[in-house]
């Protein structure tokens, strides 16, 4: 039989959690996790098995089988993220993967397909994923949105912070003030995932036993900072740090040079965007930066009907002419009319007949038809703020002029995507 023809023997449905071995040798072949990495992470084989079967309950998953024989598989995670204060539902993709033998025949492009009618069904305007391949997945319509930077530096180089009143507790993984308190920070910070029962087991799923939580309490017992992180081989080993105010960096970073004598280095990740070189006196380290998570717009209609625009002072219109390799509803011409304290969506296909008008909670104000041709990638990350319009025409991204740059420069609000998650 030709290869070709193999896909007239295959169907597509959903699994359940009849389907949890099947589901978990595929991800295991795919991504080459063997025992011994199971068995560094604290896993033996059911066990895993057995973590994955939330995921069959409370996510998506659509796959391709040979009749019995699960060969191609997309998992969607239900989630929430901040987009410049606006939480937006979003679709999490994950647990991608398709046996080599069954691969060049499109069984994923059609799985994602299906998938991403799925989230626009659910109103999931957004989705993200982390990408092991960024060609793949960008010619698919995702983009970067957030990166990922990691640092190194001596014992000495660590930061003299002031006293602060306050003091550190160590706690538990479900310690209801670290939920909480990630919580408060999730939604005071632009591209943060919103953590549900879901998120956090995804977060906690291959860390080591020795991992410690502590928490950062001001003076009137109010958490306001954590840190997560391992002492190993003389290292400390950061995995997440955030606070919310100052106050917290200080106590947190206090509390890091208590434990001088246990370590040589310290290692970290860093997801804020901002270099942490320039926060301490001693700024030559080792800092890199790489990209981390993707993202596409599903439904751009959707989308651009939470999008939280600056307010302008004249009344204009913006024309975005959509393209889109993946999504046919979202080849169309969405226009943004700014008026009297108003966003003004109009939708109309390419052929320029009026389709649709939403009015969005924003404002804004001239009156010039502006026309911008732009890909789903390149909408993506200019929305989520990673490369701002000016930079994306600098380097062939946006072919237009200064008017409608100065115009996109003045609507979009400013910050880079803080994403720590992993799933």
């Amino acid at each position: 039989m030709k290869k070709s023809q193999i896909k007239n023997e295959l169907t597509m449905k959903q699994l359940d959690t009849q389907d949890v071995n099947q589901f978990h040798e595929l991800l295991r072949y795919a991504f080459q996790v063997t025992e011994k990495d199971l068995f560094h992470f604290g896993w033996d084989n059911e066990e895993i098995k057995q973590s994955k079967s939330p995921i069959l309950k409370n996510a998506h998953v659509l796959g391709w089988f040979h009749k019995y024989k699960l060969v191609s598989q997309i998992a969607l995670y239900p989630m929430q993220m901040n987009i410049y204060n606006t939480i937006y539902k979003m679709g999490g993709i994950t647990g991608v993967a398709t046996y080599p033998e069954y691969s060049g025949i499109g069984l994923m492009m059609d799985l994602m397909h299906e998938i991403l009618k799925v989230m626009r069904k659910n109103k999931q305007s957004i989705s993200c994923l982390y990408p092991y391949s960024i060609p793949y997945y960008r010619s698919r319509g995702w983009e970067i949105v957030s990166d990922k930077m990691t640092f190194s530096l001596a014992d000495h180089q660590v930061p003299r912070t002031p006293s602060v009143e306050g003091m550190i507790q160590r706690v538990s993984q479900n310690h209801p003030d670290l939920i909480a308190l990630h919580d408060i920070f999730a939604k005071q910070t632009h591209g943060c995932l919103i953590r549900d029962n879901l998120a956090w087991n995804e977060y906690w799923r291959w860390d080591v036993d020795d991992e410690i939580i502590a928490i950062y309490y001001d003076k009137d017992d109010n958490p306001t900072g954590y840190i997560v992180y391992l002492l190993e081989n003389d290292v400390f080993k950061i995995k997440e740090l955030i606070y919310l105010n100052k106050e917290a960096r200080y106590g947190i970073w206090g509390y890091i040079n208590a434990h001088q004598s246990m370590f040589d280095r310290v290692e970290g990740l860093n997801f804020s965007n901002h270099n942490l070189a320039f926060l301490l006196e001693d700024g030559h380290i080792k800092e890199t930066t790489q990209p981390y998570i993707m993202a596409r717009i599903v439904d751009v209609e959707q989308f651009l009907s939470q999008y939280p625009f600056d307010t302008i002072t004249f009344e204009t219109t913006l024309s975005f002419i959509v393209h889109d390799v993946l999504l046919e509803w979202n080849n169309r011409i969405f226009t943004l009319c700014f008026k009297e304290n108003h966003v003004y969506l109009e939708i109309t296909p390419h052929k320029y007949q009026k389709d649709s008008m939403h009015t969005l909670n924003i404002s804004y104000q001239d009156s010039h038809t502006n026309t911008l041709e732009i890909d789903i990638q390149t909408l993506t990350t200019m929305l989520l703020g990673y490369k701002r319009p000016l930079y994306l025409r600098e380097i062939g991204r946006l072919n237009t002029n200064d008017h409608i740059i100065n115009l996109l420069e003045e609507i979009l609000p400013e910050g880079k995507a803080y994403f720590s998650d992993y799933f």
